[in-house]
């Protein structure tokens, strides 16, 4: 089973562009896969006092919650789509991961405080991103830290990561370019 996470306001966008046409090729293959629509779901990324009360015992106040959690334990395979805002991921997309990675659900920790993964089990994680600058900018934030200390640390292996430059004001070239590459990627 696949996962795909999306999070981007604007249904006209480049990023939903790259979610549909990802979504019509896994129906023509006839793959499985479930959406998790941030936006769409209103998806508070918010930690609230009440599910903060239940987090540590692997709770949570929050529906949605439990509903992405179970997705992402049915999955081997989790795709993410979407910008790069101010050199870093929607805050969307942060509130998800402080949110829906419970302890003891999709992390637990070790005798010395480390996280180690528990049952999420992702063997493919494919990150599709895009920017206005350039790919290497981003580079530090999402290989050197986003990819070891999170994505690993919850069982989410095997990180390929795409992005497309110059994707606002950049030429429709790059923007088609980009569109085939992750098409034949995914």
């Amino acid at each position: 089973m696949t996962t795909i996470l999306y999070a981007h306001p604007y249904d006209g966008s480049f990023n939903h562009a790259l979610l549909a046409e990802i979504e019509e090729k896994f129906k023509k293959q006839g793959k499985e896969y479930n959406v998790i629509d941030l936006y769409a779901d209103g998806f508070n990324p918010a930690m609230e006092a009440a599910s903060l009360r239940l987090y540590s015992r692997g709770e949570t106040a929050d529906p949605l919650v439990d509903k992405y959690l179970n997705y992402l334990l049915s999955s081997d395979e989790f795709i993410m789509i979407f910008p790069i805002w101010w050199g870093t991921m929607p805050a969307i997309v942060k509130g998800f991961f402080d949110k829906v990675m419970l302890v003891g659900k999709a992390y637990q920790y070790s005798a010395e405080g480390e996280l180690i993964p528990d049952k999420i089990d992702i063997k493919r994680t494919v990150l599709v991103t895009t920017s206005q600058a350039e790919t290497e900018r981003f580079r530090p934030f999402f290989i050197d830290y986003f990819k070891p200390v999170v994505l690993e640390a919850v069982g989410m292996k095997n990180l390929e990561w795409y992005n497309c430059e110059k994707t606002a004001h950049g030429p429709q070239e790059n923007r088609d370019t980009f569109y085939k590459m992750i098409y034949d990627k995914i």
